[in-house]
């Protein structure tokens, strides 16, 4: 008879090979700005902020900016409009952190994180879009996508889940697909979080030695690292074909986690009109880390 394992003696999987990959299959300008920055420096050299937000300024206008919140999900609810929030972006841009900032004082039966994993077989041999469908939000409800049908776009293109005419009827039914949700009154709004190449492995760094967060790394995390390019054409071409006046990319570059969870929330709220709208408390929305595809920095 087999031992029944200790608690605390079972390895954790992949913990050790994002030091590997640091030490050994890193470009070297990469593992320098890793070993030379401080913890709230900006490793990337076009990030327009050489340090990270200061808490106390983050902290007020997030306040503002979660009291706007309520005011809209009320409103939402009230008028009976429908909103999707599409999150999306590489792995480590901060989009699970993002949205629980967004929901974390909404009511989650009617603010609810749609996160489906890898498809069944049955799902799989369904029309690509109908899982997705089944997550469209009712009246009054808010149903933010922790990744979304861009799946096909991006991760299954760079680890050949898909074969290519797939991938292409996919960018031929996605325009109206989307014209469609439109049209319906559903408030659709795209985010890509864009992270630098760098500021990915320190925060993957960071999850290999926080027991807390080592659940979190996956094959796909490190496989992707090595995939980094592939992933920069992928995410190029995605989004261009994509990005039309019926549903626009909103681009996020997401180095420092407090700027870029305040221009999500700003990017929401400014998507949808409600009693009480605070334009002030919201605040303008920094140009130099959100807007459109022209700051979309692979």
């Amino acid at each position: 008879m087999s031992e029944i394992p200790q608690p605390g003696t079972q390895p954790v999987p992949f913990i050790g090979q994002i030091t590997d990959y640091l030490e050994n299959g890193a470009p070297q300008e990469i593992r320098d700005a890793i070993r030379w920055c401080g913890p709230k420096d900006m490793l990337s050299p076009s990030y327009p902020y050489r340090v990270a937000m200061k808490g106390k300024d983050y902290d007020r206008h997030m306040q503002a900016l979660q009291i706007e919140l309520v005011k809209m999900h009320y409103g939402l609810k009230a008028s009976g409009k429908r909103m999707i929030v599409l999150f999306e972006g590489r792995d480590a841009a901060g989009k699970g952190s993002t949205i629980k900032r967004v929901q974390e004082n909404l009511n989650p039966r009617s603010a609810y994180v749609v996160a489906l994993p890898k498809a069944n077989d049955r799902e799989a041999s369904q029309w690509y879009f109908q899982r997705y469908v089944e997550r469209i939000p009712a009246k009054g409800e808010i149903a933010l996508f922790d990744r979304s049908w861009y799946n096909r776009g991006v991760v299954e293109k760079v680890f050949d889940f898909c074969t290519q005419a797939q991938r292409e009827h996919f960018f031929y039914q996605l325009p109206e697909f989307e014209k469609m949700l439109v049209d319906d009154g559903i408030i659709l709004v795209k985010l890509w979080l864009n992270v630098d190449r760098a500021e990915q492995l320190r925060r993957f760094l960071d999850r290999e030695k926080d027991p807390l967060k080592q659940w979190k790394l996956s094959w796909i995390d490190v496989e992707g690292l090595r995939k980094w390019e592939a992933y920069s054409q992928a995410i190029t071409e995605t989004l261009t074909r994509s990005d039309n006046l019926h549903a626009p990319w909103t681009i996020i570059r997401s180095d420092d986690k407090k700027r870029a969870r305040i221009a999500a929330i700003q990017t929401i709220l400014n998507a949808i009109s409600y009693p009480g709208k605070d334009r002030d408390a919201i605040g303008g929305i920094d140009p130099t880390i959100c807007g459109g595809l022209d700051i979309l920095n692979v």
